[in-house]
């Protein structure tokens, strides 16, 4: 069975995500950028399943599009939730270095699919 980097990256990330979110609503009693993270943050592993039955190469470099511009909304909410100190410098480093991680390798996947690479 052939490895899919992206596939299990974006997987990994949206536990790790779910499970932020879990924290924060539990012990920080934060909810709406929780909200926002989740959604976000969980969606680039989705679009990701979506891209591995799209009709046409064209609908997998507009899903795995999205999937990008949905991992670098999850770094803005990450830095959101940095900046008002709902995690600590080490707790954003940790998942922001999986983000940006999942960021590079989108870009990537759209620019050699669009023939850019």
């Amino acid at each position: 069975m052939k490895e899919n980097v992206i596939k299990d990256k974006s997987f990994a990330f949206g536990i790790r995500v779910v499970k932020l979110c879990k924290y924060l609503e539990e012990t920080k009693k934060e909810f709406v950028l929780t909200s926002q993270l989740k959604r976000s943050g969980t969606a680039p592993g989705a679009l990701v399943r979506e891209a591995e039955h799209a009709e046409s190469k064209k609908d997998f470099i507009h899903k795995m599009t999205i999937a990008l511009k949905e991992a670098n909304e999850t770094d803005y909410w990450l830095q959101l939730l940095k900046a008002g100190e709902y995690i600590t410098q080490k707790e954003f480093d940790s998942i922001n270095f999986d983000c940006k991680e999942i960021i590079k390798i989108l870009v990537s996947i759209v620019k050699s699919s669009k023939g850019e690479a």
